[in-house]
């Protein structure tokens, strides 16, 4: 079962990539373009949400919610938590503060770095680089 697991993700992952590079979610101008709501605002990015939410809101209502386990996995991995936190908050303005000065976000900045783009391969090393700091500083 661990073998087709993996295969699934590996699958899954590429079209996710795939969808990203096509819709344009790897570009930072059309992201950034899209973020600007008071200048020149792109929302050709609301067609690539609302349809990946036309594909996936049916098939999670007509047959994952109905499922009592994924195909490949003992059980669905759900969060529980229901509280916000300042560490939520704090991450959560960590992360839009990045996404809106670089225009890229971790899913498409891997994408990316398929191209060999210097900016990106630069960007996923300071995303490691912080994503340990982080974890440095949330065990203090």
């Amino acid at each position: 079962m661990k073998g087709l697991s993996q295969l699934v993700a590996l699958l899954t992952g590429l079209l996710f990539g795939l969808g990203m590079m096509v819709s344009g979610m790897v570009d930072p101008h059309r992201v950034l373009g899209f973020l600007d709501i008071a200048g020149a605002w792109d929302p050709s990015l609301v067609f690539v949400m609302g349809g990946a939410l036309a594909v996936f809101l049916p098939v999670y209502l007509l047959v994952v919610k109905k499922r009592s386990a994924p195909v490949c996995s003992e059980k669905f991995e759900i969060s529980n938590n229901k509280v916000i936190d300042k560490q939520l908050v704090t991450g959560a303005a960590l992360f839009g503060l990045g996404w809106g000065i670089a225009g890229i976000c971790p899913g498409p900045a891997v994408t990316s770095t398929l191209g060999l783009n210097p900016s990106m391969l630069v960007f996923i090393a300071m995303m490691l680089i912080g994503m340990g700091l982080g974890s440095v500083l949330v065990k203090r």
